[in-house]
């Protein structure tokens, strides 16, 4: 290789440049793919084949925010060197660097594992929620929506500032036909509610978190379910609202009793309504807009926490949606 450039950043020492690299170079590889060039270490210096200077100052601005993290000791994952290299489009370095050194801390996992707001917007959700009564978080799958407010939750049921966590979705599924599954609607809903078990048990565990359904402290019901009900004193989640109808969503914030939170999530981009309703979260988000005490939290393709290829999957879905309808 002749052409290349040499990255103007610095190593403060080995263990620093070792941790940004990573072992075998795995996370130079990373880059590497994400940008289609080579590049390359020798010694504590980072040399790039391209003469790009928009580039060449984007990846330096990368590798800077790399060493600062690395400089609290932290192994970087493949899911840290792509959100990083994303946020580095447009984020400053100190905020996208303040979200690996001033953690928002949530709840600890059964195993005592401590469970943390990953993402920029993750850390803007979870202030929202602590700070106001009723909360939207919107966006794609795998930003964390509803498993943050789920570990948010169940920190608020642990220092006792709710007595109980209702969780709730509408009955409304992906092309599929709850009438022809058996049980009532509870039962016939409970597979789609699944994601919400999940969480619960990855902090209680499978028998505290039946035993607190058992005994109501925790509460997973179908949206139907909450009609006529005054909900106090708890934490109230309304999961896949983009799937609510405009009567639905007003149903269900006309719930909201006193020291209560709700929070709201759903993805406008997979509606699933019959005969193209409106649905009752964007008509919501856009009616209650500005109003004191409540928060919209938009999540971006960059806040995907799941598999890099979900990214690049929603992204091709989009364009597809653009081009067809």
């Amino acid at each position: 290789m002749v052409d290349i450039t040499k990255l103007n950043v610095a190593f403060h020492d080995l263990e620093i440049f070792r941790l940004v690299v990573g072992t075998n170079d795995k996370n130079i590889k990373i880059l590497n793919t994400l940008y289609d060039i080579q590049i390359l270490s020798k010694g504590q210096e980072i040399f790039v084949d391209t003469f790009d200077k928009n580039l060449i100052a984007h990846l330096e601005k990368v590798f800077t925010v790399l060493i600062k993290v690395a400089g609290s000791n932290m192994v970087l994952k493949e899911r840290d060197m792509i959100y990083i290299a994303k946020l580095a489009e447009s984020k400053p370095i100190e905020e996208i660097v303040d979200i690996y050194l001033d953690k928002v801390f949530i709840t600890k996992t059964l195993h005592g594992k401590p469970i943390y707001a990953k993402t920029l917007h993750q850390k803007h959700y979870i202030k929202a929620i602590n700070q106001h009564d009723l909360v939207f978080g919107i966006g794609p799958a795998g930003t964390g929506k509803t498993y943050v407010a789920v570990m948010n939750a169940l920190a608020h049921l642990k220092d006792n500032n709710v007595q109980k966590i209702i969780l709730t979705r509408p009955a409304v599924e992906a092309g599929e036909k709850l009438g022809f599954l058996p049980g009532d609607l509870k039962e016939k809903v409970d597979p789609y509610l699944r994601p919400l078990y999940d969480a619960l048990y990855e902090v209680l565990g499978v028998k505290q978190t039946e035993e607190l359904i058992e005994k109501g402290t925790i509460e997973i019901a179908p949206l139907a379910y909450m009609r006529g009900r005054t909900l106090e004193a708890a934490y109230v989640i309304l999961d896949e609202a983009q799937n609510t109808t405009i009567n639905q969503m007003k149903l269900f914030l006309t719930r909201l009793g006193f020291n209560s939170k709700m929070v709201v999530t759903g993805d406008i981009t997979q509606i699933d309504l019959p005969n193209k309703s409106e649905s009752g979260l964007v008509h919501a988000t856009t009616l209650l807009e500005g109003v004191r005490g409540i928060d919209v939290i938009r999540f971006e393709k960059v806040d995907v926490i799941r598999h890099p290829l979900v990214q690049e999957v929603i992204e091709r879905y989009e364009e597809y949606e653009r081009k067809h309808y």
